[in-house]
């Protein structure tokens, strides 16, 4: 995984993170170095032996045994080619690989190294091909990864990709490397990676980078029979477990940020997740163990972070950042990776949270039918395939269904929403998160997925946007988002994320089972701006557009939905690009839209890169130049033509109580709810607010009635929230609120939040 050569990605740190690394590095260097007190050389040879151990997956398969067997053979059959076609000159190890090759040829090493260690593979420690790969090592450190070389290109590939999958090599094929070949590897490192490189938490050394940095620390000694550089490795880890409130790491919400501004569990945090797992695993036992008891947070990202963007064993792309173009089916690959890092991390993670993630695993697992979790691990590597299919047999492991309710992550602007037999999930932008990535050629036209793209599935639509969705789909019509038709170039907007808009309101308010999410939408390198609110509910999102504004001098659309299928669209039973009541798309669901909204409809094949694939395409036409239009829509996931027909015919269901720049709300009397995002302070329906912010009010049945309320600008001093209904009391206050009056209506005055994260916070009161 590369990443931007950006020195500004992170804006945690400073002075006191720079002198804890140091003094408490210090410490640790100090006592592993005194001989009388501290680890030693022997000690480093334990590490040696455990990295081996767990990277191989040692005692986990029998190499055997199908599938093994045939993944093995074909990783020796490929490790012999690579030996046999080496032909060491000055410009390359490899004919086809010229220098510096700094990704492809530190990988063969690696893959042949892999195939000396294995067994079974026809080629284990097999004396020829442990001195290949010492030879290889030798000759690529001499005449690219040299000690007085430069850096040029990405800074990743010398200090992250090349360094670890050489050390990883030499330490596999250790037998057969001299003592100078070593050396001469480690002052390689040394010059690219020096220890002064973990001294501060800040530019490209953060987050998965980190443990990328150290994770190669630690392998340099082992290499070198360091003491003092594994405490270094280690002790240098601690910031990435600490909790940030902006840039690059975990946030309490479950948010994970890298590159300063894009969200990224699906893709750099399944980096850091492996690497941290893999080095818990490696340091377990030793003197080198990790203690720190914010690790804790680690294991608590796994629910928090991770789990959520995870829906039947695919990674959602919404957390994928430029990720997302690089091949079909790359977010069922994701989630082998994560499920592979998870069940590494049980291992040394306390029972209650080995039991619950191993049964969590399998459910996804169980669930993948678009791209089966266990037949695709078997191209993989082969301790992942073992512990997945030991989980699988395990019969006192229940696989675990997938979790209803809602869950807001402010800090990154993504809502993800399950309710029974469908999933949806929201990316939009901000002040402080990007429009899209692009960066290294990849992504260049993932221009509006921050524009309110609405991802959702039902049952049996696990590759909806897995089966060539991003080569093929019209990127000027992503599903739920608004956008101005202005052509792009590739690549607008500054690369690695630098595409926030001005945007202060964004975020929403949950109580944990329903969502009012909002979104101030600024185009991307677009004059156009616009109110987005979406209601999460039991059976349908409710959206919600208004103050649609532009001046590009091309249509603006808002995009009800995009699908790739080629299932028959009926709109209003009979016909098409009229104004409508109702659509239905069969097999996926049904939308319900107020008359009078000039909807549109086409049915596309479109192409790329050899892969055609059909499009379903439900669009709102609002024309050139608009001047405050809005829309209104109901999305219906899994609904069937006779309940979206009686849902067109019962528009009381869901009753718009706003829809304009300065107020956006719904209530929804079967299920007990009234919303309202407040753009502005004002009143909509039964409910007022003195400030911005998102409102969400909900009888539960039972006589009482929760009132939740969020700051989704982080800015408020104060803010008063009023419900014209009849209450008797309080029965669960909350900490920040500093009165409350009952009665007739209530009022509920609250104080300044606690942080600025744009949490939700939930009163519960007693009806009258």
């Amino acid at each position: 995984m590369k990443a931007a050569d950006r020195a500004d990605n992170l804006r945690v740190k400073g002075p006191s993170r720079r002198l804890f690394l140091q003094f408490s590095g210090l410490a640790v260097l100090l006592t592993a170095c005194d001989p009388h007190t501290g680890p030693g050389a022997e000690d480093v040879a334990v590490l040696g032996r455990r990295w081996r151990e767990v990277t191989l997956g040692a005692g986990l398969f029998d190499p055997a045994r199908e599938p093994y067997r045939d993944r093995l053979a074909r990783l020796g059959a490929e490790a012999r080619l690579h030996r046999d076609a080496m032909t060491p000159t000055g410009r390359s190890l490899w004919p086809d690989l010229p220098f510096p090759s700094l990704g492809a040829t530190p990988a063969r090493l690696r893959a042949m190294a892999r195939a000396y260690a294995l067994p079974g593979t026809g080629l284990t420690a097999e004396p020829g091909l442990g001195s290949a790969v010492a030879t290889g090592i030798e000759h690529y450190v001499r005449h690219v990864y040299a000690a007085d070389a430069g850096q040029t290109g990405n800074w990743w590939d010398w200090q992250i990709g090349a360094p670890r999958a050489l050390l990883d090599a030499a330490l596999l094929a250790n037998p057969h490397l001299t003592g100078g070949q070593t050396g001469a590897l480690c002052e390689a490192v040394d010059n690219f990676v020096p220890p002064g490189r973990l001294d501060d938490y800040a530019g490209n050394s953060t987050g998965a980078n980190r443990v990328d940095l150290c994770t190669v620390t630690l392998l340099r000694a082992i290499a070198g029979a360091d003491p003092g550089r594994a405490a270094l490795a280690v002790s240098a880890l601690s910031p990435v477990f600490r909790y940030v409130t902006e840039g690059d790491g975990f946030y309490r919400d479950g948010s994970f940020i890298q590159h300063g501004s894009v969200p990224y569990q699906g893709g750099y945090g399944v980096v850091a997740l492996t690497g941290l797992a893999t080095l818990s695993a490696v340091l377990r036992g030793t003197p080198w163990e990790i203690t720190d008891p914010a690790f804790r947070n680690v294991l608590d990202a796994v629910d928090r972070s991770f789990a959520p963007f995870v829906h039947d064993g695919a990674f959602m792309d919404l957390v994928r950042g430029r990720g997302v173009a690089r091949r079909p089916y790359g977010d069922h690959a994701r989630g082998r990776e994560i499920a592979a890092a998870i069940l590494l991390l049980a291992e040394t993670a306390p029972a209650a949270d080995r039991a619950r993630w191993r049964g969590m695993v399998k459910g996804w697992a169980a669930r993948d039918t678009a791209k089966p979790m266990l037949r695709a691990a078997e191209g993989g590597d082969p301790a992942f395939h073992a512990r997945l299919a030991a989980v699988l047999r395990d019969e006192t492991t229940p696989a675990a269904p997938e979790p209803l309710g809602h869950r807001l992550f402010p800090a990154s602007a993504r809502a993800v929403h399950r309710r029974p037999g469908w999933c949806a999930a929201l990316s939009m932008a901000s002040s402080r998160v990007a429009h899209y990535e692009h960066g290294n050629g990849e992504n260049p036209r993932g221009w509006h997925t921050g524009a309110g793209m609405l991802y959702w599935w039902g049952r049996e639509h696990g590759d909806q946007y897995s089966d060539s969705f991003w080569p093929t789909v019209d990127p000027y019509r992503l599903p739920g988002t608004t956008v101005s038709t202005l052509s792009l170039p590739d690549g607008a907007g500054g690369a690695w994320g630098d595409t926030r808009p001005p945007a202060e309101w964004v975020g929403g308010v949950t109580d944990g089972a329903y969502a009012a999410v909002g979104q101030h939408l600024y185009g991307l390198k677009s004059t156009l701006e616009a109110f987005k609110s979406w209601f999460f509910l039991d059976d349908a999102v409710v959206c919600l557009g208004a103050g649609i504004t532009c001046r590009d001098g091309v249509p603006v659309e808002t995009v009800v939905d995009n699908r790739r299928t080629g299932a028959a669209l009926t709109v209003d039973a009979l016909t098409v690009d009229v104004t409508a009541g109702w659509a239905h798309l069969d097999g996926h669901g049904g939308y319900v839209l107020p008359p009078g909204q000039p909807l549109r409809t086409l049915r596309e094949t479109r192409t790329a890169g050899g892969a055609g694939r059909s499009y379903a395409t439900i669009w709102l036409d609002h024309g050139v130049d608009p001047d405050a239009a809005g829309y209104v829509y109901h999305l219906m996931p899994g609904a069937g033509p006779a309940a979206t027909r009686a849902r067109a015919a019962d528009p009381g269901w869901a009753r718009v109580l706003a829809n304009t720049s300065a107020q956006q709300g719904i209530a929804v009397p079967s299920l007990g709810i009234t919303a309202v995002a407040f753009w502005a302070g004002g009143r909509a329906g039964g409910l007022a607010a003195s400030d911005p912010c998102a409102v969400l009010v909900r009888d539960l049945g039972d006589g009482t009635a929760t009132v939740t309320v969020a700051d989704p600008r982080r800015e408020l001093d104060g803010l008063t929230v009023t419900w014209d209904h009849p209450v008797a009391g309080l029965v669960d206050p909350h900490p920040l609120l500093d009165s409350a009056r009952t009665g007739a209506r209530l009022t509920l005055v609250f104080g300044r939040p606690a942080d600025r994260a744009g949490a939700s916070h939930t009163v519960t009161v007693r009806l009258a």
